[in-house]
């Protein structure tokens, strides 16, 4: 259990033994703290002095399951480290093993995984977006950003058969074909969206209320942020231009024109602004996705490692064999190691993966946003008023099942 000493001299002031500051527990059971996170504070009237997460009460040890798993069947459990964005998760394992493998995936897989990640980190950011205006007052924005998710959802059940842990993509492509008027109805989605993201800049970004909550709060500089390992709109909304779609682009990021947000102020309204930003950014990559989708397979032309279609199996022994020995005994993966990183909603997302030349992998460890950027809580909360603390919660978006693994 965290402990602070009773008596801690603020900056530049001599302190008494007679003066103590009082310690205070925030969770893990706090609606603030968007999950099973413990905050440790220790308080001087309504300043906060220093703070402490305490992590692990939601431990799952997928890690660790991991190694216990042929490849194929590690894909479901990556959909539940950040279930905010299961298939950048998806995205991230994928690329490491096809590099193990030297898979060649096919233009149309590629496109659809850069459609179905944009949309993903439009999920994300909606669900960021509403509760963390909750957690300062405003909930009609949640309502809103709820109604719009609600549509990006019902996309995803559409192509997965799932709202949330869809397992969509596969090593060596896509699970299956996105079925008939699924594009032509995330075109619409598309159309209208940057009228909806006006909408909720109406009700915040020039908000009063909303603005005195959040400008000049819980500052990090840009030399803490990359001392402290934050990644994502934590980082840039601290002046530092890293994103990793533009500067190693994967799955095709290449072939898209978008612009990174950046802003230098370091605040909570910075971050905020990034993230909006973003989703003005993410549904231009989605229209550019569905104006120069190509045709072809959606699967590598790999029948030791990917299944064979359905219709093959009907009248193909070969493929039905092959259909077998995946599903009982999996696929061996060369030997050797692969570090594989994509830009989550959170940030970096990195894979780091061992293989002995098994069916199984060796090792599995991932390098978590949420992890990296937690680390920024205590600085930018240090000197902040306690309300202030719920503010800098939000402004990190930090998944704790990203944390917890």
């Amino acid at each position: 259990m965290a402990q602070f000493p009773a008596t801690v001299a603020a900056p530049g002031q001599d302190r008494t033994s007679d003066d103590r500051t009082m310690v205070l527990n925030m969770g893990p059971q706090h609606p603030s703290t968007h999950g099973v996170l413990r905050l440790v504070l220790e308080i001087d009237g309504e300043t906060v002095v220093r703070l402490k997460p305490e992590i692990g009460y939601l431990h799952t040890g997928i890690e660790k399951t991991c190694e216990a798993k042929f490849y194929q069947q590690v894909v479901p459990l990556t959909d539940r480290i950040d279930y905010l964005c299961p298939m950048t998760n998806n995205l991230a394992y994928c690329l490491a093993v096809e590099k193990l493998l030297g898979l060649e995936i096919p233009p149309k897989a590629q496109w659809t995984r850069v459609l179905m990640n944009e949309l993903t980190r439009i999920n994300s950011h909606l669900v960021w977006l509403g509760t963390h205006a909750m957690d300062l007052g405003a909930m009609t924005v949640f309502l809103y950003c709820f109604r719009e998710r609600e549509d990006v959802l019902r996309f995803f059940e559409m192509v997965s058969g799932q709202r949330m842990m869809t397992s969509y993509f596969r090593i060596g492509g896509l699970a299956l074909e996105p079925p008939l008027g699924f594009f032509e109805k995330v075109k619409k989605f598309a159309d209208r969206f940057p009228g909806n993201v006006d909408e909720y800049e109406g009700l915040l970004t020039g908000n009063p209320i909303f603005v005195m909550r959040t400008k000049g709060v819980a500052h990090l500089s840009a030399a803490d942020a990359i001392a402290l390992g934050a990644c994502g709109p934590t980082l840039r909304g601290s002046g530092v231009d890293i994103d990793l779609r533009r500067d190693a682009p994967y799955t095709g990021y290449e072939n898209f024109k978008f612009n990174v947000p950046v802003r230098t102020e370091g605040d909570v309204f910075a971050r905020y602004l990034c993230r909006v930003q973003e989703l003005r950014e993410s549904i231009g990559m989605v229209q550019q996705a569905l104006a120069g989708m190509p045709e072809g397979p959606v699967k590598a032309d790999a029948p030791k490692v990917v299944l064979p279609d359905r219709e093959k199996m009907k009248t193909q022994m070969e493929a039905l064999i092959y259909h077998f020995k995946i599903i009982t005994e999996g696929f061996t993966v060369p030997a050797g190691e692969v570090y594989q990183a994509i830009e989550s909603p959170r940030g970096e997302m990195g894979y780091y993966i061992v293989s002995d030349g098994t069916a199984k992998p060796y090792r599995v460890h991932m390098r978590g946003p949420s992890y990296a950027n937690l680390q920024t809580l205590a600085k930018i909360c240090e000197g902040q008023l306690l309300a202030d603390v719920v503010a800098a919660i939000g402004s990190i978006d930090v998944v704790v099942g990203d944390i917890d693994r």
